[in-house]
């Protein structure tokens, strides 16, 4: 069975286009409304995997939907659709760990991308957007890394010798040796030269506090 999802938008143009094109794409489309307090309603009622929101509506903003979402626990995962390219909205809408982040006019062609990377539980956010606000995003390799890797990362950035880093983390120069071998074969970095050094230096504000 499909993910169920409802729609949401003022702007009748846009929410015709949205939902013609869904259909079109055999999505299980169970809904659509032309305010917030109808989506919220809607949310509570149908409980749909995927709430596709308008940031700016009447009555309840996308943003408003979200938090009240979190706050009672709901399951539905959050995509917002916006004109918007602002950095306190895209930060409000990582506090409310939304899942998705559209801009409007990529959303024909960004939509499928972004139902297909929530239902697989990532978030996807317009690459547009994040080129705009000129964000910084932590490498996706850093996510195989375990954490006592990342720490060894981190000390390396540090300029810690391994001995160090051994007499810090409680493990042997051996050990710390192997970390790195893994690290370096993860990450898929060149062995020789300093390329795991010059990695750790260049993502140093990924790896956690200095000390």
């Amino acid at each position: 069975m499909a993910a169920s999802i409802i729609i949401a938008d003022d702007h009748p143009l846009i929410l015709k286009g949205l939902t013609d094109f869904l259909k079109e794409k055999e999505y299980n489309l169970i809904g659509s409304a032309i305010n917030g307090k109808e989506a919220f309603d809607m949310i509570k009622s149908d409980s749909p995997e995927i709430a596709i929101l308008d940031i700016q509506m009447p009555f309840l903003t996308g943003l408003e939907i979200a938090e009240k979402c979190k706050e009672l626990n709901l399951p539905t995962k959050i995509i917002l659709i916006t004109f918007e390219k602002d950095e306190t909205i895209y930060n409000q809408a990582k506090a409310l760990e939304i899942y998705g982040y559209v801009l409007k006019e990529f959303a024909l062609v960004e939509i499928e991308n972004c139902i297909a990377a929530v239902l697989n539980g990532k978030s996807y956010f317009s690459p547009e957007l994040i080129e705009y606000l000129e964000i910084i995003e932590p490498p996706k390799e850093l996510e195989l890394l375990t954490p006592t890797e990342i720490e060894v990362l981190r000390l390396i950035a540090l300029n810690k010798t391994a001995k160090e880093i051994g007499s810090i983390l409680f493990i042997s120069g051996r050990t710390v040796e192997k970390h790195k071998s893994h690290i370096i074969r993860k990450l898929d970095l060149e062995s020789k030269g300093g390329s795991l050094v010059l990695f750790a230096k260049e993502n140093e504000e990924f790896l956690g506090k200095n000390t």
